[in-house]
């Protein structure tokens, strides 16, 4: 690789890895610091989070990809390099430039002299910069929108006009308080996010990954289509820590998809299938990307509140997709592997246990003593990093070699992870970030606005404003991180959804707006024509990115009717809801109802569905989703919904059985 090079240019890349290298772990110290000894104001904080994000941006990312006019290497050019560095160090200082002068900062709040405003310029320039180069043009392009709109609202037609902002009003809100770019998105990622985005580098640097695919197929395996059932499995396995989609496609997916196209399944529907199970990894409790922690500062609720709505869904969307390959499965006529083909089960546990004990130390805080989610991923990390250090010297005790090689190895392995968790990082704070920018914008008073203009295009119709932001947020998350989708929909629909379901006479909990918005913006990573997760998974199957995603968009239909439902039925998020075995009804009925969906959109159930099959499994689906709305429309009295359930499973055991009769016949 750096072979013909000249000497200064290897000398020159050296130093920009070991600079990047010291950034990213320096970072992750930093973190770790605040979160157990340090004792810093949650401004500075995010500050200095801030500030560390945006110099290890400039430092590590080139300004140019496309190698369109030699622009790729212009970017890699020696004195390039040192203007980026330089451009980092100026974004550094100018994200800590609150931190520096915080006091007098707070008593001119709302009065910013010259010197705020051209730092406060220089800084939202360099931050958008870095998103673009980072997360890709989308969200500066809609950043700048609602900037120039800010200015030239009262230059717009009567239907649309806004008062305006004035230089020194906008950048007190943007980069003097904390109602803009230092909102609370970026201080979740500077308190909470960076240490489980720490915590699943270390366990994906500890072999944690690979470790989850073999269990799961050592479960799963011998199954019908049973490599596809052990990609589902190990994308939510990995998907817990992971709370990226195309972390767990390259994680899974490079040993699933293979084997999935060894049994039969054609490169299209295997590289779906690891697209639709790895992008459910960010719905699944009790990380869920970014966004968990976000929703619980928007909504105002514990943490654990959050986890609580999100479990059913996630869990039903995930048993769908265990039968849809089982479905597959059936219309290809595939059959499991053999068991002398699959790893043991206990060869694999007994190899691996250790890589579940900080995950049970992590639920175990989270669920079971209920802490801090900053308290309990740390805790967790601690004891992830003995692990990491101790696990080679053990084996190499059992092995009878050398134990001191193992712990410098393991030592070794920590800091690379540190290092991995700072990369990571990167997106995730410049996406809060930028992000910040929108939801400033809103706040200085075109939140009104906007519901006004919803409300308008939707005709007050609950039904229509769902269909928009559903569409928005696919469209929107097409260019954007799932965290900055989320945000940015959050932010402009989620109190219009509650506002204009109130004016229905419809009641729609806040949380249930919130996970809505959160569940269309995930679904953009497997959207045409964009659709991230469906090329990183293309390229491993060697099949089209598009068709990859069509398909796993079509998968992914399960999980685009949860949300519908469960803002017509909060059962499903188990709001008011406390006692177990009500919970437990309504989730098993829930994962029926998704299944049965699932059948009647991918055309099979006991055999291939006829013309009136499909009507009868979605009335049944419709039933087990709704059991409140169905008791309504044929007179039953509300606390007597859950009556219904038997009916839809008679209904639909009725059409099972007609399938199996035609079968035979």
């Amino acid at each position: 690789m750096t072979e013909g090079l000249p000497q200064g240019g290897l000398r020159t890349g050296t130093l920009r890895h070991g600079l990047v290298f010291a950034i990213a772990v320096g970072w992750s110290l930093f973190q770790l610091s605040i979160a157990s000894w340090l004792i810093l104001d949650s401004v500075r904080i995010r500050s200095i989070h801030l500030a560390f994000a945006l110099l290890l941006l400039f430092v590590s990312q080139p300004a140019f990809k496309t190698k369109r006019f030699g622009l790729a290497r212009l970017s890699e050019a020696g004195w390039f390099v040192l203007i980026n560095s330089v451009l980092g160090v100026v974004a550094a200082l100018a994200a800590l430039y609150l931190a520096f002068d915080y006091n007098g900062i707070a008593a001119r709040y709302g009065l910013p002299i010259p010197r705020d405003i051209v730092v406060g310029l220089v800084l939202l320039v360099l931050l958008l910069e870095g998103c673009r180069r980072r997360i890709g043009p989308a969200l500066p392009i809609i950043a700048l929108v609602f900037c120039a709109y800010a200015f030239l609202g009262p230059h717009m037609p009567a239907a649309i006009a806004f008062k305006g902002v004035s230089l020194r009003r906008f950048i007190g809100q943007m980069t003097m308080s904390t109602e803009g770019v230092y909102g609370v998105p970026l201080r979740v990622s500077a308190t909470i996010v960076f240490l489980f985005v720490l915590f699943g580098a270390m366990l994906e640097r500890a072999g944690a990954g690979q470790f989850f695919t073999q269990l799961a197929l050592s479960l799963l395996g011998t199954f019908k289509g049973g490599p596809a059932k052990a990609a589902v499995l190990s994308s939510g396995l990995t998907g817990l820590v992971s709370g990226s989609s195309i972390a767990n496609i390259v994680t899974t997916g490079t040993f699933t998809i293979p084997l999935m196209k060894k049994v039969g399944y054609p490169p299209t529907k295997a590289a779906a299938i690891e697209v639709a199970a790895s992008t459910d990894g960010q719905i699944m409790p009790p990380i869920m990307g970014a966004a968990a922690f976000i929703i619980a500062e928007y909504v105002n609720v514990p943490y654990f509140a959050v986890v609580k709505a999100a479990a059913i869904p996630a869990l039903a969307s995930y048993g769908a997709l265990l039968y849809i390959t089982h479905l597959e499965a059936c219309k290809l006529g595939l059959k499991g592997m053999a068991r002398s083909e699959l790893p043991r089960f206990r060869c694999v546990l007994a190899g691996g246990a250790h890589f579940l004990i900080p995950l049970v130390v992590l639920i175990h805080q989270l669920m079971v003593r209920r802490r801090t989610p900053e308290a309990s991923a740390l805790a967790a990390v601690a004891v992830m990093a003995v692990i990491m250090v101790l696990q080679h010297a053990v084996r190499a005790a059992f092995a009878h070699g050398p134990i001191l090689p193992g712990l410098r190895r393991g030592v070794r392995d920590v800091f690379q992870a540190l290092a991995a968790g700072g990369r990571n990082m990167v997106p995730v704070a410049l996406a809060t970030a930028g992000a910040g920018i929108i939801v400033g914008v809103v706040s200085l008073g075109l939140g009104g606005l906007i519901t006004r203009a919803i409300y308008l295009l939707s005709a007050g119709n609950i039904f229509a404003m769902l269909l928009i932001t559903a569409v928005a947020s696919l469209v929107i998350g097409m260019g954007l991180p799932t965290t900055a989708t989320y945000v940015t929909m959050a932010s402009l629909m989620a109190p219009v959804i509650v506002t204009i379901a109130g004016r229905a006479e419809f009641a729609v909990p806040l949380m249930a707006a919130h996970l809505f918005c959160f569940y269309f913006g995930i679904l953009a990573d497997d959207t045409p024509p964009v659709g991230l997760a469906a090329y990183a998974a293309a390229a491993i199957a060697d099949s089209p990115p598009i068709a990859t995603g069509v398909q796993g968009f079509l998968y992914d239909i399960r999980t685009a009717i949860l949300p519908f439902m469960f803002m017509f039925n909060s059962d499903l998020i188990l709001h008011g809801i406390n006692s177990w075995p009500q919970g437990l009804l309504v989730f098993g009925m829930t994962c029926v109802a998704a299944c049965t969906f699932a059948a009647a959109t991918q055309g099979w159930f006991v055999r291939k569905n006829r013309a009136w099959d499909v009507p009868l499994l979605l009335l049944a689906a419709f039933v087990l989703f709704q059991p409140g709305i169905t008791a309504r429309w044929v007179g039953v009295p509300q606390e007597l919904r859950y009556w219904c359930y038997p009916a839809a499973l008679a209904l639909l055991g009725a059409t099972g059985w007609l399938q199996r009769r035609c079968s035979r016949d």
